[in-house]
This record gives structure tokens, sequence and C-alpha cells, in this order.
């Protein structure tokens, strides 16, 4: 996660005072990599009454989390002191990352006039990224909640508490800071105001009065790119008690499918997005929990079903502009509708567009035509030809049956993100394609050798890896990318390898990073628990996102020779072929050229030529050449 320092409105300070800390951290970590940035004092500003303008000043981010998307955040705040009324601290929505820009209140954990220590929870805070908790490193008094609990989208820097050193300063506060209730009809009022994600959510706040205590689970952003996701599958039932770290559902995004786990106990009252539905916009509700079973019944009759709560917002839109839809229903024919419509004499009235921007598609076409309410005009005007050419009708027939005699296969979101980023490979790269042919019967030797007087398996696409890392460390220029934004190439340091491995959802790449350092024998233990879990849909992020370089193996398809896209950023990846057996003359011992028998395979380089000339190219081939010819320095 990128680090920033905090932004949003600073707050006037009359006298001078030591700036506010926040740090987050991970509560549990999957790798022992750490961030840190040291503190760093912003100049101060003087505001419009001569008071001292300072914003708080150290960010501080360390761990790396993959699985629990839980943080912690301690917070400081930013001090008001006047000769009039009461000191007080306000404490404003923070800036976790550089692309939030707005939070959620989850759940308030202290109330107003609760006691403070350091290190209590005062609040969990629902970011774009996760969810935190509000730690305080002060002592004090909550003297006033200013933004409540379920509260969306609030901006960062907007006030949400105010703090108190002494508990007798509480009852001046209200009088002090004016507008705490003004911003909290603000908060709600924006809420309500929302587009149509949160105009679900408000569908569900108007009945809120009658449904009990309650926590709406919304589709949480499972990765920076994310802003829809499927429900692949429900594994908790309406009802179901849950418990904290128990998996509610799998949720299919751009990436991956991941388990989304709950953070708090309670019992499962109503599933709002069934199973299998598919682009459910980030942030909208697809469950209902409550801490008491005996409320389940009561937000089953307050929201009956989830269908209701999705048509509540389709029909309220539709009551307004019910006359614009009727003339913009079909604002546009694609082609192919258009040639099925004039084929069949299709009434283009009885139509409806389900495309953007009022489009007709080929697909509500050959719905209408399914259903017959596409009725043919030429039909209704003609009946009596058709009677006396029966050739002709059962010629339509045969039309229609050979034109519905397709199935639609809807992609996932793994597809729609692959078909998406290769097609701007091949329109944004300048591919390079370099071929050579290697022997393989080292390599298959040492493969032999290995299993028989050490037991240990490897496969041949094992070795490979290993090849083609060491080559790459022994040609660093072929180990990098082209930076767009600067225009230049960039090294990278480390050799980490990206394997296609094909899956029923798509194509995955885990990566085996630092693989010119590994032995065999743990590349090939590593590739079986990565094929593994990329067959599985259970890879985490750090085990698909990155590399700096591909290889894609075809060869036990068979295939003998084919060319692979580069998967951007990087900058190569590598075909390689099955290995044949060919005639070839081979210079023995003696020194005397005979014909032989060998096994040789194709390897197809295709590369960046922003970052591969020929010359780079040519280096890594040979390189590569060298390892399978005397493939036992493999082993060093």
């Amino acid at each position: 996660m990128a680090l920033s320092r905090l932004r949003g409105p600073v707050k006037e300070i009359s006298k001078s005072h030591a700036p506010s800390f926040l740090r987050a951290r991970f509560l549990s970590s999957s790798s022992s990599r750490s961030l840190s940035r040291p503190p760093c004092v912003q100049n101060s500003l003087v505001g419009d009454h001569g008071s001292l303008l300072r914003p708080a000043s150290l960010f501080m981010l360390t761990g790396v989390q993959i699985n629990s998307l839980k943080l912690k955040l301690w917070v400081g705040g930013i001090k008001y002191f006047s000769s009039a009324d009461s000191s007080h601290t306000v404490l404003q929505m923070p800036a976790m990352s550089p692309t939030m820009s707005q939070g959620n209140i989850a759940k308030w954990r202290k109330k107003e006039g609760d006691r403070i220590e350091v290190g209590d929870v005062l609040c969990e805070i629902e970011t774009d990224k996760a969810t935190l908790e509000l730690e305080s490193l002060e002592e004090g008094f909550l003297a006033k909640i200013l933004v409540p609990d379920g509260s969306k989208d609030v901006p960062v820097g907007q006030p949400i508490a105010i703090t108190v050193e002494d508990q007798d300063d509480i009852q001046n506060v209200p009088a002090t800071v004016a507008g705490g209730s003004e911003i909290k009809e603000e908060t709600t009022n924006q809420n309500v105001k929302n587009e149509n994600k949160v105009q679900e959510k408000s569908s569900i706040k108007t009945s809120a009065s009658a449904i009990p205590p309650h926590i709406l689970v919304e589709m949480p952003a499972l990765s920076p790119t994310m802003n829809q996701g499927n429900i692949a599958k429900w594994l908790k039932k309406e009802g179901d008690k849950i418990n904290v770290g128990d998996v509610i559902c799998e949720i299919e995004t751009d990436k991956a499918t991941l388990e989304f786990e709950c953070l708090e106990e309670g019992y499962l009252a109503k599933i709002l997005a069934p199973e299998g539905s598919k682009d459910v916009a980030v942030g909208q509700p697809i469950a209902i929990t409550v801490e008491d079973p005996a409320d389940i019944e009561t937000v089953n009759n307050s929201v009956s079903s989830g269908s209701e709560i999705k048509e509540a917002k389709p029909m309220h839109r539709d009551d307004g502009n019910e006359a614009k839809a009727q003339k913009t229903s079909v604002a546009r024919i694609s082609p192919s509708a258009k040639l099925l419509i004039t084929e069949y004499g299709l009434d283009l009235s009885s139509l409806k567009a389900s495309g953007s921007h009022g489009t007709l598609l080929k697909g509500d076409v050959l719905a209408a035509i399914k259903s017959g309410k596409g009725s043919s005009s030429k039909e209704k005007t003609l009946p009596s030809p058709q009677k006396a050419s029966p050739a002709v009708s059962t010629d339509s027939r045969s039309h229609i049956k050979q034109s519905d005699s397709f199935e639609d296969l809807p992609n996932s979101q793994i597809r729609k993100v692959i078909a998406r980023r290769l097609l701007e490979s091949k329109q944004n790269t300048p591919h390079l394609y370099l071929s050579s042919d290697v022997i393989l019967d080292p390599l298959l030797s040492l493969r032999k050798e290995l299993k028989e007087k050490h037991d240990v398996k490897v496969s041949v696409n094992d070795i490979v890896i290993k090849a083609v890392a060491v080559a790459l460390r022994n040609v660093p220029e072929a180990n990098a990318y082209w930076n767009a934004e600067k225009g230049e190439v960039i090294l990278c340091d480390s050799v980490d390898i990206s394997i296609a491995v094909a899956t029923e959802k798509g194509l995955m790449t885990p990566i085996v990073r630092n693989a010119d350092q590994k032995t065999l024998s743990s590349i090939s233990l590593e590739i079986k628990e990565l094929a593994e879990k990329a067959r599985a849909g259970k890879l985490s992020p750090n085990e698909f996102q990155g590399g700096t370089f591909s290889i894609s193996n075809l060869g036990m398809f068979p295939v003998d020779q084919f060319c692979a896209i580069i998967n951007p950023p990087q900058a190569g990846i590598l075909a390689v072929g099955r290995g044949n057996k060919v005639v070839e003359v081979v210079i023995g011992s003696d020194g005397v050229e005979r014909p032989a028998v060998v096994t040789k395979m194709n390897l197809t380089l295709s590369a960046d030529h922003r970052v591969f000339d020929g010359k780079v190219g040519g280096a890594f081939l040979s390189a590569l050449g060298s390892n399978f010819s005397d493939v036992r320095r493999l082993l060093l």
C-alpha cells in the first residue's frame, strides 16, 4: 500500500501546540517487508485572524497484509485553545492512501461522555482499502460525536468527533463548536443524494426505523482496481450464526475469487445479493446481520426480499422518467441487430434495448424472436403467400433454427480483465519476436539422473524456469520494463518469473520470486503449490501481482511452436513448445560428424521492442541456449 501524508482542511489554533500524530499498522502480516516514513513537520501557516494553522504531520505504515483487511489507526487530534472557552480536540477523517477521498463510519465503540484512555478504540472506519480501528493517543473524554454510526462517504478532513481533557468541559462543547448537528445532517443528505449505488442503500435506510439494530454488509473493494464483483457462493444461510473469522461468501473479483470473512459475531438475517449475482457495485449492500437471533424475523418482515430493495430504485426512477424512457428506448441499433430486423421483418416498437445509451443489440432481437414478442409485419400483412409457398416457410424456419443454434457463455471477471489487457498489449506494445531451437537431451538426462540417484522429481518446466531465471540474471538488460511516464527503461532488481497456468475461469500467472536464487527442488515445490491455488482460485494478490518476465509452456498439449502476447507491464514472455526428435548432424568425441537422433525444443521470445533491441534479445537467447547445452551449471 502506498504511503501518503495526511491531507484535509487544517484547523485554527490560537496557541502553539505540538503536532498531532497518526500511525497505521496491520494487525497481522504475511510478509516481513516493512515500509516507513520519518516524521516530517509541515510549515506553519497563518490564518485570516492571525491564528496558527498546523496540519497533522506524521504518517507511518508498517507491515503487509493479504488475507485479513483489518487495520488499526492511531490518531491524535487538532486542539483548539481559547481564553473564553475550554480547550478541546477535534478529530478529523484521516486520509490513509493517495486514492482515499472519503470513508465510512462503520461503528462507534465509545459513546458521548465516555472516558478515553491511551490506546482505546474510538470507532471503526471503512476506507477504500480496508476497515480500520481509530485509537486514541491521549487521555480525555468523548464530548461530541459529529458523524454518527453508519455515515457514508465522509470526506477526508471533515470533523467526526470532539474530545476534551476535563469532564466538566463536555457541556461547554456544543456552545463552542457550532454546526455539530449540521454536520450530521449534511452527511445524511450527502448519502441520500448519491447516485444509483447510494440510492439503493437509502431505500434500505428509509425503513431503518422499523428494523432492529443491525449491520449492513456491503460489497467490499478487495483490490485497488476493483469497482464491482460477483457473488460466487454464499457459505452461510439466512439465520446461521456467524463467528469472528467465519467465511460468509466467496466473491469473484477482477483478479481472483476471494473469501469474505466476518470480523464480528452475529446472525445472518437477510441476503440481499443472492448467489450468482453479477457485477455487484462496490459499496452496494449484499446482506444484513443482527446480534440477536430474535431480530431475524423482524428484519425479514421489514425487508421482505432483496429483490424488492433492488426494485425500489428502478421503480422510483421509472415513474419519474417513464416518458423519457419510452422515447429513448431504442436510440441506436447495432449492425447485426439491424440485419435480423430486416430479415424477419420485425416491428421496432415491440423491441426493448438493453445496451448502453439505448442501443438495440443482437441479443435483444434474438430474445424477441424466441419469445414471439417481435412479431413480423410481413407475416401479418401477407398471410396468403406463406400458405401458397410452403418451401419459403420451411426455409425461414430453418434460418431461424440456424440462428438460434448457439449458446452465450457469460464471461467471468477474470476473463474480462484478461481480454482487455491482452488487447491493450497488442495495441500499445511493439512486439519483437525472436525464435531459437535448443537441444533438450542434456536436460532430460539431468532430470533422469536426479530422479534415479537422488529421488528428486522435477519437471521439464521447472528446469526451464531455472534456466530462464539464470539467463535474465546474466543479461540484466532483458530483466526490465518500459516506464511510459518517464519514457525510459527501468531495470528490475530481482528476477521474478510469472508462470502461465490455465484455469476454468481464465489464465492466471502465479509468480516464482527470486527464481535465480532458488534450487530446482524448491522451484518444483513452489510451482505445484501455486498451480493448485490458481486452479482453486485461492491465490493471494502478492502471489500473482508483479513479476518481471513470463513463461508460457504449451508443450504438453502438444504444441510445436507459438508466439505469446506480452503481459504488461512486463517486457518479455517466452513461449515454450514441445520436444521433437529429429535427425541432426552432431560432432562426436573423436571430432567426426555423424547423423544422430536428438530432441529439440523451440523457444520463441516475444519482447517489447522499446526495451529489447536485436542485440539484447540475441544475448538473452544465447545465454539461455548455453544453459540448456550445459544444464549442470544450473545446479551451482
